[in-house]
């Protein structure tokens, strides 16, 4: 059973629906036992670094999604936010460490329109099974810089800025835009982690 993780943010709603229409069994959930016990874990996210880790640790979920991805080995799909979290800080929120299941940062753009908002075009890596070149849509003013370049799955450009879009390393898939919000490119995005 696939869990989508419910800390109360992200775009829950929307993950279901493209679940839905792809006939994928799922449920939406913050227990500790499904999460430990799912075939796949989707972890969907919008909003704020700090905010979205001192949540995790506040229900008693930041350690079970390190366990569930590094111990267990469950496939994870981070989406946004669920990108940033795996790395060990932001400068959204320097005080707080991320989940630093991955080695890393998150830099926040400096160019001039932030957020980045609307269709942007992804160029994939060698390190790819589940993308191709297309756009997809973005909502983000951060971007994850990995200490593990060979990680990265796709990169994208915003203001002359390349940045790495998407990851990959065993288990592991999260990308910095939002599939569920990317039409025929989200679906089959969706279609081959799903199948994998």
């Amino acid at each position: 059973m696939i869990v989508i993780t419910d800390y109360g943010a992200g775009n829950l709603k929307s993950i279901a629906n493209i679940l839905d229409m792809l006939n994928a069994e799922y449920k939406i959930s913050s227990e500790q036992e499904d999460i430990l016990s799912a075939s796949a874990i989707i972890f969907p996210g919008q909003g704020h670094f700090g905010q979205a880790v001192n949540k995790l640790n506040e229900i008693g979920l930041k350690n079970t999604i390190i366990e569930a991805v590094n111990i267990k080995k469950i496939k994870f799909l981070g989406i946004c936010l669920g990108l940033q979290i795996l790395f060990e800080k932001s400068e959204e929120a320097p005080e707080v460490k991320g989940l630093s299941i991955l080695k890393g940062e998150v830099k926040k753009f400096t160019c001039n329109k932030i957020p980045q908002i609307g269709w942007n075009n992804i160029t994939v890596t060698g390190n790819n099974t589940y993308l191709s070149n297309d756009y997809y849509y973005f909502v983000n003013s951060f971007y994850v810089i990995p200490d593990d370049n060979t990680i990265i799955s796709s990169k994208c450009n915003y203001s002359g800025i390349d940045f790495c879009s998407s990851i990959q390393k065993n288990n592991i898939t999260a990308v910095q835009f939002h599939p569920e919000k990317s039409s025929e490119a989200g679906i089959k995005f969706f279609q081959k982690w799903l199948e994998s």
